[in-house]
C-alpha cells in the first residue's frame, strides 16, 4: 500500500476506482481461513487505507470521485460465498455512509453493485458464471452515475435480481441466493 501511495504522491489524482478484490466459493468448511482472511484484507482493509487516504487527499482539494466495487450479493447474505458477500455488504455500507458525509468536501463516492462480470473472477472463485456483462457494460453506467447517485446497478440483469429479491423478505433472499450459487458453483453443496 505504502509504495502505491509514494508512486503516485506527485499526480493530480482525480478518481479512485477501488476495484480490486476476490471471492471464493464453496462450503465455508471446505476453504482454508487464510483464504478467507487474505480476501477480507483486499476486499476491505486494503480498499479502506486507499479510501481514507484519497478521501482526505480529495477533500483537501475540494473536488474527486471515489467508486467503491460492491456487488449485487452486498444486500444479502450468500450461502456458499458467504464472506465474499460480507465483505461486499462492508464496502456497499462504506460508500453509502461517505456518499453523504463526503459530499460537502466536494468529493463523490458511487456504490457500483454489478452483477457477474467477465474479468477473470469466475475463474479464481472457481466458479461458472454465465449471463455476465463485459468490462465495458458495467464501466459506462458506473461512470454516468458518478455524482448523481449514491448506489448504481449497472445492466439489466444485476436491476432485475436486485429489485425484484427487494419484495421478498431476508430470510427469502438468503434462500434464493443458495438456489443461485448452486447453479453457478463448480463445488458440490448441499
Amino acid at each position: 500500500m505504502n509504495l502505491l501511495l509514494s508512486e503516485t504522491s506527485h499526480l493530480d489524482i482525480g478518481l479512485l476506482v477501488a476495484s480490486a478484490g476476490y471471492g471464493t466459493s464453496g462450503s465455508i468448511l471446505q476453504t482454508s481461513v487464510h483464504a478467507e482472511l487474505d480476501m477480507l484484507q483486499v476486499n476491505c482493509k486494503a480498499l479502506l487505507e486507499l479510501t481514507h487516504h484519497f478521501s482526505r487527499y480529495f477533500a483537501q482539494k475540494k473536488k474527486g470521485g471515489i467508486i467503491l466495487m460492491s456487488s449485487m450479493v452486498a444486500f444479502q447474505g450468500v450461502p456458499f460465498s458467504a464472506n465474499y458477500a460480507a465483505t461486499k455488504a462492508y464496502v456497499q455500507s462504506l460508500a453509502e455512509g461517505l456518499a453523504i458525509e463526503l459530499k460537502p468536501h466536494g468529493v463523490d463516492v458511487l456504490a457500483a453493485a454489478p452483477g457477474p462480470v467477465s474479468s477473470g473472477f469466475g475463474q479464481r472463485a472457481n466458479m461458472n458464471m454465465n449471463l455476465s456483462m463485459t468490462p465495458d457494460q458495467v464501466s459506462i453506467p458506473i461512470l454516468k452515475a458518478l455524482g448523481r447517485k449514491n448506489t448504481v446497478l449497472p445492466g439489466r440483469l444485476t436491476k432485475f435480481l436486485v429489485y425484484s429479491l427487494n419484495t421478498v423478505p431476508r430470510w427469502g433472499k438468503v434462500r434464493i441466493m443458495k438456489i443461485i450459487m448452486q447453479g453457478m458453483t463448480k463445488h458440490q453443496v448441499a
